[in-house]
């Protein structure tokens, strides 16, 4: 599933979708885990850093950790989203 050209107001260079999910982050409340299915590497507009968000599967961004490059992003997945591997597509 290909992702919005931006989320949270950043834009998407880099994506990653599994209908499997790649693992699994916490609910707000602790008590049910939430499947990961999109990855993207995003920049805010006037930024050098990038993000990689972890998505729902409705592209809702769950988590992000900031990265100097996108290459440094997509090659630092934690352990946690290493169920499915992930295949990175150019925006």
């Amino acid at each position: 599933m290909t992702p919005p050209t931006h989320l949270d107001g950043a834009r998407v260079l880099a994506w990653a979708w599994s209908d499997l999910p790649f693992g699994h982050v916490a609910s707000e409340d602790g008590t049910t885990p939430i499947a990961i299915h999109g990855l993207a590497v995003c920049q805010y507009a006037g930024e050098a850093r990038v993000y990689r968000f972890s998505c729902d599967a409705r592209w809702e961004t769950l988590q992000d950790e900031v990265y100097a490059s996108a290459d440094e992003a997509r090659a630092q997945l934690p352990a946690q989203y290493r169920a499915m591997a992930a295949v990175w597509h150019a925006r």
